[in-house]
């Protein structure tokens, strides 16, 4: 069974030789830097822990996706800084604020956003948001995606809101190494429309959170124009991909709770946002791609009735910090929804112990099918190497793999 094979069974509830499993990390880089310290000597990881992969003799999701934000992308600007800060303008026109120490691990200011007005906002999509190949597509993007090189995003880095992105069309990551399960095996392959596929964050990302709230009360029609060009877009601009290379899984962004709930009303956010998911979802489907799932960080449980009475089959990474577990969403959900992730990474940075009982914890799911054993999302510095190393050994362990 080949690594594609194995993860489209998962997916679908069907028995497996073996259980899936990719070692993925979202990667701090001063998480790379402790774990240098602690004796990590291979290739840089990225953000999305590139290289870990090969590392661990594990599978690996190739992302084919390009940037399906602004193009052509704002100049990145310095407007003012001090000591101890710098204020600028990033790729997606965000005016803000971020700390010049622990620029990666702490939140920036958001002081203004490139939308105020239905009129910028036509004047931004007609601008910034057209299909605009040559630089969504890029020759280095296609030959990539030919030849199955390309890990990560091609249109930039598009990991987050602030530094460290590369320019469309540049490489983001190290390509395969050669004879690893990665390279020989026919990975699946992931069309993920980060930070500007989806009918929340993407608008957040022009409008800025308070604004967009406020939006949906006082310019509704602005919010549903908004709305109906991202689904316009996300349809012609994977549309484009599929010219070049086949998708066997896509995936949402949308970042749209804290820890305790949802960010807007889900009654609300139904009325205006489904009929959009269920349009690009069943376009999703008529091109074949059967699996569709959605990135979303925080307490999400009032939220995926929507996200499943639309079509989507998958849902990453269930924090459980905020309140998600795994197992009760199963016992809610059934078969009708495929889970990633939900290992706690807080109990990764104790003892063996305690991470052999958070792996533990989630193995009937395993048994159950359609489950993949993640981590709850990003791994912070304070989860070392030698932890991490456990972990990844000990999963494999109890999946019959290592």
């Amino acid at each position: 069974m080949t690594s594609r094979e194995r993860f489209l069974k998962t997916l679908s509830f069907e028995p497996v030789d073996v259980p899936w499993f990719r070692a993925y990390a979202f990667v701090w880089p001063e998480t790379e830097a402790e774990w240098r310290s602690q004796g990590y000597e291979g290739p840089e990881l990225g953000w999305h822990g590139e290289g870990l992969p090969a590392r661990f003799g594990l599978e690996e999701l190739l992302r084919v996706d390009p940037w399906y934000g602004p193009v052509p992308e704002f100049e990145h600007k310095v407007i003012e800084e001090d000591e101890k800060t710098r204020l600028y303008i990033n790729h997606e026109g965000i005016l803000m604020r971020e700390l010049k120490e622990h620029t990666d691990t702490s939140m920036p200011q958001f002081v203004k956003f490139p939308v105020e007005s239905k009129e910028e906002f036509e004047a931004f999509a007609a601008e910034r948001l057209q299909l605009c190949p040559e630089k969504r597509f890029p020759a280095d993007w296609r030959a990539r995606v030919a030849t199955g090189q390309l890990h990560a995003v091609a249109g930039g880095a598009n990991v987050k809101a602030v530094g460290g992105m590369s320019p469309v069309g540049t490489p983001a990551a190290v390509p395969p190494t050669a004879g690893t399960p990665s390279a020989a095996e026919d990975p699946p392959r992931l069309c993920w429309a980060d930070r500007w596929g989806g009918f929340f964050g993407s608008l957040r990302n022009m409008l800025g959170l308070e604004n967009l709230c406020c939006a949906f009360y006082d310019t509704p029609a602005l919010v549903e124009r908004m709305m109906e060009e991202r689904a316009d877009s996300i349809i012609q601009v994977t549309e484009e991909v599929l010219k070049h290379t086949r998708i066997d899984v896509f995936w949402y962004w949308e970042d749209m709770a804290y820890n305790h709930a949802a960010l807007i009303d889900p009654k609300m956010y139904r009325r205006f946002a489904f009929k959009h998911y269920r349009r690009v979802n069943d376009w999703l489907k008529g091109k074949g791609i059967r699996h569709i799932g959605l990135d979303s960080d925080g307490q999400i449980s009032e939220l995926i009735p929507i996200w499943v009475d639309s079509g989507v089959t998958h849902l990453w990474p269930f924090e459980v910090q905020s309140g998600m577990d795994v197992l009760e969403v199963r016992k809610t959900y059934g078969r009708n929804l495929a889970l990633v992730g939900g290992i706690d990474k807080r109990a990764c940075t104790h003892g063996f112990p305690e991470i052999h009982r958070e792996v533990d914890r989630v193995m009937p799911l395993v048994e159950q099918g359609g489950y993949i054993p993640e981590l709850d999302h990003s791994v912070p510095p304070n989860l070392s190497w030698q932890n991490f190393i456990e972990y990844v050994r000990y999963v494999k362990e109890r999946l019959g793999r290592g």
